[in-house]
């Protein structure tokens, strides 16, 4: 499990999910199973950790992070199955996105 955090983007090594500066802004940021929501720096960090640690596909009230998850969720103003829905999600908006490298070199010539 880890977070990537840069200026401008945060991703995991877990989940498709990120999270990106909004374009044209230098404090409002986006993150992809919240997309249409305007977070600052710290709840995007925190709703990419609830994407990576739900990204398992595991979590549930037993696991020994739920209590976490639901602090973490509510921070958000958002319940734990709330984000279980969420992050179950395939982004519609990955980083790959954002790359001028064609996802078939073979095709672009």
């Amino acid at each position: 499990m880890a977070l990537t955090i840069l200026d401008d983007i945060i991703s995991s090594d877990r989940t498709a999910h990120s999270a990106y500066v909004l374009p044209g802004e230098a404090s409002g940021w986006e993150v992809t199973w919240l997309t249409g929501r305007r977070l600052n720096r710290n709840a995007a960090i925190t709703a990419m950790l609830l994407a990576d640690v739900t990204s398992s596909g595991d979590m549930r009230p037993s696991h020994r992070l739920w209590v976490h998850v639901q602090g973490w969720a509510a921070e958000l103003g958002l319940t734990a199955p709330d984000v279980l829905a969420r992050t179950a999600l395939v982004p519609a908006r990955t980083d790959a996105d954002t790359s001028t490298t064609p996802s078939d070199p073979e095709a672009a010539a």
